[in-house]
């Protein structure tokens, strides 16, 4: 399989160098050189909270991803959690027993959408939105040259400080307001907080829906992650881990060393998230069993 993807890769590679030698593809790319104008009053540069937001964001996917394959290919559960049908959280349905990964897996979920809740509110109160929301048509013109640049090694000149090319304008709009709310839609549709009784409801949505489109969408994630650390390294990474993570324009060492540490804590979580350590956090929240 290897060789074949590979074989592939250089005929992509060929094909695209190719095209872009025809006059009719040369023009093309010159009057769309990638990407598109941004607003006159967009921000420049990325505030401190959105260097925090990154990270949040990265470690909570990672485990997530980790765990919801664990969901699918777990035949035998290392324990059971039930929850407490008291406090502050009562339903009138009877608590439901879930293995033990689907209840980290489920944490790990309402922790990340309470994240991006807070990413939404401060992405669209600060105009950063502007940067990863496509405001004009020119979007789509522009992402078909910068995919022929990228394909034919002739990487499209950019400057992520200030505007993205189109295609990773789009990229992050696909992620952040389509992928992100299709894995919350059909993840609560396959958790046990979904109203088993609505009859009507189940009909007009059923599970087999949200199953199809839910793994999907994470191996859309893990494909998001993996080209994304790639041209982060590819295109400049001092520069690019200093936008991201030290909320600075320049090629010091500094947002290296903070992606590093940041990448340790992913590690040691990814190492840690082992049954003998969730067994006491997830016993102050329900019953554990094995």
């Amino acid at each position: 399989m290897v060789p074949a993807v590979l074989v592939a890769m250089v005929l992509l590679v060929l094909i695209a160098r190719v095209l872009m030698g025809m006059p009719a593809v040369t023009a093309f790319v010159s009057e769309y050189p990638g990407s598109s104008e941004l607003p006159a009053d967009a921000p420049v540069g990325f505030p401190a909270w959105l260097a925090w937001q990154h990270f949040l964001n990265a470690f909570f996917l990672v485990l997530i991803i980790r765990t919801g394959w664990q969901v699918r290919t777990t035949a035998r559960p290392s324990g059971h959690w039930t929850r407490n049908n008291k406090g502050l959280i009562r339903t009138r349905n009877a608590p439901t027993k879930i293995s033990l990964e689907l209840w980290f897996h489920l944490t790990l979920d309402a922790l990340w959408i309470l994240n991006g809740l807070v990413f939404a509110v401060l992405l669209f109160a600060s105009g950063q939105w502007m940067r990863i929301v496509p405001t004009s048509w020119d979007v789509f013109p522009n992402a078909v040259s910068a995919a022929l640049q990228y394909a034919s090694l002739d990487w499209p000149t950019e400057d992520g400080w200030i505007n993205y090319n189109a295609l990773q304008l789009l990229a992050y709009f696909v992620t952040v307001f389509i992928a992100a709310p299709l894995a919350f839609v059909t993840g609560l549709r396959m958790s046990s907080a979904w109203p088993k009784k609505a009859a009507g409801l189940n009909k007009a949505y059923p599970i087999e829906w949200a199953r199809a489109v839910h793994f999907p969408v994470m191996i859309y994630f893990a494909a998001f992650v993996v080209v994304h650390v790639f041209l982060v390294l590819a295109t400049g990474a001092l520069r690019n881990l200093n936008h991201m993570y030290g909320v600075r324009d320049d090629d010091g060492w500094f947002g290296f060393w903070v992606f590093l540490a940041s990448v340790a804590v992913m590690v040691a979580a990814w190492f840690l998230a082992r049954p003998i350590f969730l067994r006491p956090i997830a016993s102050l929240m329900g019953k554990v069993s094995r």
